[in-house]
């Protein structure tokens, strides 16, 4: 039997893809997984939408309205199941994903696959994430460059105990990336478990961001790491 699965998704105005997303998730799932969506107050339909799949596996929360770390951090902190899987909103699973969970253990807390990336009609705009973003294991070329994304990661309830609560990090997926990565229990998969849509409204972008503001940043992740790992 599979190990139970949480995924663990925050949404917001996302009509036009959240339909598509939970097919291709829905497909993969057994009767004891779930879907915990966390919806910020959104403009558009997407509540009704999720609504209207009547699927009791799924679990839409309201969402705390204060960006898209802390409506992940709350979509997250509701999951039960033993391994969580994060999802954006306008992505595609693709098959075999959820058989990754099988993967995680206590040598391995955590698990990022490779993704294609591709643009609002699913035409391919790069084979591989990971060739893309030069991606490399290790704590420190991690901290300098980040290679973890939180649409491909999958990781431990254990882990989701040490993570939580957020502290004040400017990304969600390199701070869980590197917690686990401090411990050594992390497992690189080198190939494609989803297509990575990207389009005008995403709410992460492939862009690099001002020098400045990614040595804040990475000051910001470090200091929080050290915080938590006091705490462990």
């Amino acid at each position: 039997m599979r190990k139970s699965i949480s995924v663990a998704m925050a949404c917001y105005n996302g009509h036009e893809y959240i339909k598509e997303q939970l097919e291709s998730i829905l497909k993969q799932l057994n009767d004891y997984d779930e879907i915990v969506i966390s919806v910020d107050p959104s403009q558009d339909d997407t509540e009704e939408i999720i609504n209207s799949f009547k699927d009791s596996r799924i679990h839409c929360i309201k969402g705390p309205g204060n960006g898209l770390i802390k409506n992940f951090e709350n979509a997250i902190s509701h999951t039960s199941n033993e391994v969580i899987f994060l999802s954006d909103q306008d992505d595609v699973w693709l098959e075999g994903k959820a058989d990754l969970a099988n993967q995680i253990s206590e040598s391995c807390q955590l698990i990022l696959h490779d993704a294609i990336i591709v643009n609002e009609k699913k035409e391919e705009i790069e084979s591989s994430f990971f060739t893309y973003r030069s991606c490399k294991q290790g704590l420190i070329h991690n901290v300098i460059r980040n290679s973890y994304i939180g649409c491909c990661m999958l990781f431990s309830k254990e882990l989701k105990e040490q993570i939580l609560p957020f502290p004040k990090i400017p990304m969600h997926d390199q701070y869980i990336g590197l917690m686990a990565e401090k411990s050594g229990k992390v497992k690189w998969i080198k190939k494609s478990y989803l297509l990575y849509r990207r389009h005008t409204q995403n709410a992460s972008s492939l862009n690099s961001s001002s020098i400045k503001n990614q040595i804040i940043w990475r000051i910001q992740i470090c200091k929080a790491i050290l915080k938590k790992h006091d705490k462990i």
